[in-house]
Order: C-alpha cells, then sequence, then structure tokens
C-alpha cells in the first residue's frame, strides 16, 4: 500500500510517486541535512544544475529551516479586485498537510502577499513553510513559528496592487521550473526543489554525504594534510 495517498484536492496529474516511507518521516530526515548536500547530490548524481531558487529568498531567521511539498501559487503587479478574496479563500482550502507554498510573483518588489492571516489559516491546514516575495506581520509571523522565506518586508497589502492568477500549475522561480508536488528544502543557505520521483533517492544519496563529510572532518582534525586527506577519498 502505497503511504504517500494524493491528499484532498489534489490534481491527480501530480500524484505523488511511491515512496517507502510515510511524507512525514521524509520530510523529517531531509530537515535534518542541510541544502549544500542535497546540492551535490542533483549536481554529480543527476547532472541537475538548476535546482537553486533564487538567492534572494532568505529565511525570517537563520535558523529556520523547511521541507515539504511544492503548492505552487501564480501571480502578479494588478490593480483588479473582483473575484480576488474568493480566490484566496479557494486557494486556502486547497492547501494540504506537508505543504510548502511557493509564490511566482512575477517580479514584484512592492506589495506583501503573505502575512498574520494567511499564516493563521497555512498552519491550521498543517502548511510547513511558505516561499514568497514580500511579507508584512512579520512580528505574528515570527511568534507563530513559521518558516518563511522572503525576498523584502513591506506594509503595503496585495489588495488592488497584486492579485492572484492561479495555483497549482508549474510556475518559474529564477531558472528553476517548480511543479506541484515537487520536493522544497530550504535553510540559511536558502531554497532547493527536488524533483518529487527521485525525492527518496536523493535524500539516501545526501545522508551519505553527511557520514562522509564526517569521515574527512575527522581527517583534517587529526592534522593531515589537505593532499593527504584527497588521497583518502576527502574533499574541500
Amino acid at each position: 500500500m502505497n503511504p504517500n495517498p494524493l491528499p484532498n484536492g489534489h490534481d491527480p496529474a501530480y500524484a505523488l510517486p511511491y515512496y517507502p516511507i510515510s511524507i512525514a518521516a521524509l520530510r523529517e530526515r531531509y530537515l535534518r541535512l542541510y541544502t549544500g548536500a542535497v546540492n551535490d547530490v542533483l549536481r554529480f548524481n543527476y547532472n541537475l544544475h538548476a535546482t537553486s531558487l533564487p538567492p534572494e529568498f532568505a529565511p525570517l531567521r537563520e535558523e529556520m529551516k523547511m521541507a515539504g511539498l511544492a503548492f505552487t501559487v501564480k501571480g502578479g503587479p494588478d490593480i483588479t479586485t473582483d473575484g480576488e478574496m474568493e480566490t484566496r479563500a479557494q486557494m486556502l482550502e486547497a492547501l494540504h498537510e506537508h505543504a510548502v507554498v511557493i509564490w511566482d510573483c512575477t517580479g514584484d518588489t512592492v506589495t506583501s502577499q503573505w502575512g498574520e492571516v494567511m499564516t493563521m489559516a497555512a498552519r491550521q491546514i498543517g502548511c510547513c513553510g511558505a516561499v514568497v516575495n514580500g511579507i508584512r506581520d512579520t512580528q505574528s509571523i515570527l511568534e507563530q513559528g513559521f518558516p518563511v522565506f522572503h525576498k523584502y518586508k513591506a506594509n503595503t497589502g496585495m489588495l488592488g496592487r497584486f492579485r492572484m492568477y492561479y495555483y497549482q500549475k508549474p510556475v518559474l522561480m529564477g531558472e528553476v521550473i517548480v511543479n506541484p508536488g515537487d520536493w522544497i528544502f530550504g535553510d540559511i543557505d536558502g531554497v532547493i526543489a527536488i524533483p518529487q520521483a527521485i525525492a527518496y533517492d536523493v535524500l539516501l544519496a545526501a545522508e551519505g554525504i553527511l557520514v562522509k563529510e564526517s569521515n574527512i572532518k575527522e581527517m583534517v582534525e587529526s592534522g593531515m594534510s589537505p593532499t593527504d586527506v584527497v588521497k583518502n577519498g576527502g574533499y574541500f
């Protein structure tokens, strides 16, 4: 039996592949990693060189980490307001447990797309984080302990300045195409997207890097020369 059934409301086109462990367990194990190890696996093992989201997306606090399934949102600067609140409500109701909301904001640099009430609604559903251009109500977001990776803070709300166009379709984040259901992992060094089909195998390989790097650190701490570290299978 697949331990990862399709979340309610998900488009069957983005059904998750079979993983031998639960989504919750996969997520917890990713949170023990760091994004550099995952990036190395994707580059060297899979020849995937465009997996890091733009480096401007920084955690609201340096210690924040997040991992989960991409729930994509597309919007942009727009002064029309008809139906906007209804679309927001529908988007929030479509959110699911273990989701990370990925906002393609079409280059907006003015408005905040995420704030206090959005955070409250997302947390109640079991959402695990957000990647978004602008935020406000920052103190409340911090008090709720919700991981947000953002570009800037702005007190300007999005109604009448920015609108949501659609959600749960592929979005372009810098040079990375993010599909609904891809894995998203973020830490102090930024955010990375992992294609959903290989997420479990990438996890195993990245965990292997942690073990190998522990051995390399032991060699360095022992006083071994860098040349000998490399001869013994290490790297820098």
